[in-house]
């Protein structure tokens, strides 16, 4: 792997600096149209007990109807001894999902953990499940770009929740990391129905430096095919799929995890999500991303305890 500088040069002042791209003239509109489209669908979930407990969650094999009639897959976690008082949708990074964790903020809430579509349990024939060819999938077509498939998929959870926890339609909130958290500032905008969100390096932001800076992972691909297709007008058609001008639409409270470092999502582009936020923000900074460091199981264990105060009033 090459070398570079996982900061890029930026210092944290600089970060709170990073301003968003230009925003094309009809990108709410069209964001707005997507989430129309799915106002219709039911989700049909289905839930089964898998006969097995992850802490004190009960956990279920979950599979509910998305849009292009896919079906995606994922997990259920139920506390055993409490009231589902909450409901959280959970997202994965890029490499997937195998199975849920415990390691959650809060106790009386259901998790919703889906495996996007062409990842994971939610593996799509023709699709390519590997990350660096994944994020390419129809990406010379705005319209049939893959993270538009899977920002629906965000949505369409969401309905499943309200099916499946009617009586905490008004509690959802998500969680998302990585890819999950750029594709959750994506969606965050035009589901009014989920009141607050965690991104923890969230990927997706600044699209044009995303395409610049070095970087390792599905950023990398999207470097070589723009430089490889001239015939494509891949800056156009990712600037609706930034996540940095979304976040100037988003109005309830959000939580940022952020790193100082990052090789694969480059620490400008996570601030520049944050940065474009509305005031009701809160920002959690990390020594690193994507990487292995000395105190990461701290910062992780003292972010979880900070999720479970920014959560508690959901």
């Amino acid at each position: 792997m090459r070398k570079f500088d996982h900061s890029y040069g930026y210092t944290l002042p600089s970060l709170l600096e990073v301003e968003p791209p230009i925003e094309s003239q009809d990108f709410a509109h069209f964001w707005r149209s997507c989430f129309d489209g799915i106002k219709t669908l039911h989700p049909l979930p289905e839930i089964k007990h898998t006969g097995r407990q992850i802490g004190n969650f009960e956990l279920y094999e979950l599979a509910f109807k998305s849009t292009n009639d896919i079906t995606i897959k994922g997990w259920l976690l139920l506390p055993s001894k409490l009231t589902v008082n909450k409901v959280f949708v959970v997202g994965h990074g890029y490499g997937g999902c195998d199975e849920p964790t415990d390691n959650l903020p809060i106790a009386d809430a259901a998790y919703l953990f889906l495996c996007y579509r062409g990842i994971s349990s939610s593996a799509i024939d023709g699709v390519p499940e590997n990350p660096k060819y994944h994020v390419l999938y129809n990406i010379q077509d705005r319209d049939s770009y893959i993270l538009r498939g899977c920002v629906e998929d965000t949505w369409m959870a969401v309905s499943a929740a309200e099916a499946l926890f009617p009586a905490a339609k008004e509690h959802i909130g998500f969680m998302g990391i990585s890819f999950s958290g750029g594709i959750g500032a994506l969606a965050l905008p035009w589901d009014k129905r989920i009141k607050k969100a965690h991104l923890q390096v969230p990927s997706f932001g600044h699209q044009p430096l995303r395409l610049e800076l070095p970087s390792w992972g599905s950023a990398k691909s999207v470097q070589k095919f723009y430089r490889r297709h001239p015939e494509v007008d891949t800056v156009a058609n990712l600037s609706y799929y930034d996540a940095a001008i979304a976040a100037a639409y988003i109005d309830v409270p959000v939580h940022i995890a952020a790193a100082l470092a990052d090789p694969v999502v480059a620490p400008p582009g996570q601030f520049a999500i944050y940065n474009n936020l509305p005031p009701n923000k809160q920002l959690f900074v990390l020594e690193k991303g994507h990487s292995d460091y000395p105190l990461i199981q701290v910062e992780q264990a003292n972010l979880l305890s900070e999720l479970s105060m920014f959560f508690d009033d959901l």
